[in-house]
């Protein structure tokens, strides 16, 4: 191997590296929407003695099982904040560069606070709980933490939208603009008619728009089309 080659060889490896690395963030945030989707889902079949219309998600985490949905906000949750990471190292200059990743990441961060406190029991789930008049501490902490970290991907998508505007991509905008409307209008007929199964939808938007951005963003880094640091991605 010639001296040149040799120096080639060990410049490329670093870049290599750091590819695979910003691969793997993007690679978390893609499928942190579809595992915490998937989990609340497959809970809310078998959970005995849970009705999602009248039980929110965060309920699932009392309970025998409760271990399993505050796993789940931890893991999901350290997902898409590994995928904010990514995002801000492919992300070039414009719009979303320094926020959207930022939101994406107190999306994130969000979640596994609201893993950290316990939510309180309501409307007689689990069985033994009958919920109390007063709210908590811890239960008032969580509700914080989940109205931050939807707030902050609703916030997210607005951010996106006006980068893919400036770069003329109307469906992405759009896609974007959609997700936001959904879950805010869920959220406001969940509050008139007190079915949580309106707040899930809405989270179900916005959550699997988050990983179709990391999906985005790795296709493009995979094929080329950034350098990680000051080409545009989007």
């Amino acid at each position: 191997m010639s001296t040149s080659t040799s120096r080639f060889t060990i410049a490329a490896a670093p870049d290599q590296g750091r590819s695979n690395r910003v691969r793997f963030l993007l690679g978390c945030g893609t499928v942190a929407g579809p595992l915490f989707l998937t989990t609340v889902l497959v809970q809310e079949a078998t959970r005995v003695g849970f009705d999602p219309s009248r039980h929110p998600l965060s309920a699932l985490s009392l309970g025998d099982f409760g271990w399993i949905q505050t796993t789940n906000f931890v893991v999901t949750g350290l997902l898409a904040a590994a995928g904010a990471v990514g995002a801000r190292r492919v992300l070039g200059s414009g719009p979303a560069r320094t926020w959207g990743p930022r939101l994406l990441g107190v999306f994130g961060l969000a979640l596994v606070a609201a893993a950290a406190f316990v939510t309180d029991p309501v409307s007689g789930f689990p069985a033994a709980g009958t919920g109390a008049a007063t709210p908590s501490w811890q239960g008032q902490a969580h509700n914080t933490a989940a109205l931050v970290s939807g707030l902050a991907l609703d916030a997210a998508s607005i951010v996106f939208a006006r980068r893919f505007l400036s770069r003329g991509q109307h469906a992405w905008a759009a896609y974007s603009i959609a997700a936001v409307a959904a879950d805010l209008a869920a959220a406001g007929i969940a509050a008139t008619t007190g079915d949580f199964r309106w707040l899930l939808l809405g989270g179900a938007v916005t959550w699997t728009w988050a990983s179709a951005i990391s999906l985005k963003l790795l296709r493009q880094h995979t094929t080329g089309q950034d350098t990680g640091r000051s080409v545009d991605c989007v």
